[in-house]
């Protein structure tokens, strides 16, 4: 029964289309944070504070991610690592195709507005992010 639950998740995400258009890729620009991650079986599990978010820089439809930390004076320390990403679009659905020296892999894109997007991998797991907002504390 569970491998019947699981194929079937994955099936939904991986054979439909995501409701993503190509004029909404450019939302993916900016920092995020993850918000949650949703197992095949269907648990989840939140996270309420992280301390490093993801910034993706996009142009066209090649990309780079970069894991920063926030600062509480809103600026960001980061290193000189980065995932690069193109993206892939086949009827109807994108995929974002990551590279570094040492790994690929790819997640779909399965949502994407302003303020959130979700993914998911082949193992079918979906990761759900939300828009970075920095705390600023003044002096």
């Amino acid at each position: 029964m569970h491998k019947i639950i699981v194929i079937g998740y994955l099936f939904i995400f991986f054979g439909c289309s995501s409701g993503v258009s190509k004029e909404d890729l450019t939302q993916l620009n900016g920092y995020w944070e993850i918000e949650q991650v949703v197992f095949p079986d269907g648990n989840t599990k939140e996270y309420k504070v992280s301390t490093t978010v993801d910034y993706i820089q996009l142009e066209g439809l090649e990309g780079l991610r970069k894991k920063v930390s926030p600062k509480f004076d809103g600026t960001y320390q980061t290193s000189d690592d980065a995932e690069t990403f193109t993206i892939l679009e086949t009827d109807g659905s994108f995929t974002i195709n990551y590279k570094t020296e040492l790994s690929e892999w790819s997640e779909k894109l399965v949502a994407l507005d302003t303020d959130t997007f979700s993914v998911v991998n082949a193992e079918g797991f979906q990761y759900d992010y939300k828009r970075f907002e920095p705390i600023s504390i003044e002096k």
